[in-house]
């Protein structure tokens, strides 16, 4: 698609960015999306395990599950939509990821500062003791259990808890500061997280909705640009790049 020229010159007269992604940008990683006619939620119940209940209840079948989750990521690959992400960090003074993902792409892709509002499944820690074990752990039908006796769990945010503190406050200073705000890959329905395009919209950021389809949001930005966010941002780095003269 061609991008819009008054969509290029608001990004050129940028001095801050910040990409608000979801899951539809690591679904071209080949990463199964939670939400949409496709979605994992639509398939499994999420309060049977992405709740601290359900892990009490049942930390065997949880774990299962997020091995499983853990394998398929690391099978994968950043696309590029995440090195077009990374590679505006030559172009501009500040590139901020802010991220509803677990995945880790965006680190991988080599993007520096990055928001996780959900956590990040390469990590975990013991229920008990808090501490971390950022290596692989082993599976083996069991859940790792830490040398303090605790259930070892992986740092994610699951249903029913809040988001990390720092993380989220970090994002909404972001938000508030930044002058060309991406919507990438989510429909932005998830609060608080979605909180931030509105936070970025009264803060006078100019809004840019990258997604495949038309959401609830779209009506709500300056600019809604449909089509595979692996196409599209590789399109307007190009452009910036050509416009920039490099």
């Amino acid at each position: 698609m061609k991008i819009p020229e008054q969509v290029i010159q608001k990004i050129l007269s940028a001095r801050s960015l910040v990409f608000f992604t979801g899951a539809g940008i690591s679904a071209e990683s080949g990463i199964p999306i939670f939400r949409g006619k496709d979605g994992i939620w639509n398939k499994l119940k999420p309060e049977e395990l992405a709740n601290f209940s359900a892990f009490l209840r049942n930390p065997d079948l949880v774990w299962e599950w997020y091995n499983h989750r853990k394998q398929i990521i690391h099978e994968s690959k950043p696309n590029a939509a995440h090195y077009a992400i990374a590679r505006m960090q030559e172009y501009f003074n500040e590139v901020i990821v802010v991220t509803q993902n677990i995945d880790n792409l965006h680190r991988r892709a080599g993007s520096k500062i990055i928001y996780e509002l959900h956590g990040n499944i390469e990590r975990n820690y013991c229920v008990k003791c808090r501490t971390f074990y950022n290596e692989e752990l082993a599976f083996e039908g069991k859940a790792p259990v830490c040398k303090c006796g605790g259930l070892i769990r992986p740092d994610v945010v699951w249903f029913g808890e809040y988001l990390p503190q720092d993380q989220f406050t970090a994002s909404e200073e972001a938000a508030n500061n930044c002058d060309v705000f991406f919507i990438v890959g989510t429909s932005a329905v998830v609060y608080p997280a979605a909180s931030l395009v509105y936070t970025a919209r009264k803060s006078g950021a100019f809004l840019i909705e990258v997604n495949i389809e038309e959401t609830e949001i779209s009506r709500n930005v300056n600019e809604s640009l449909i089509g595979k966010a692996g196409e599209i941002l590789p399109q307007i780095v190009e452009a910036v790049m050509n416009k920039q003269g490099r």
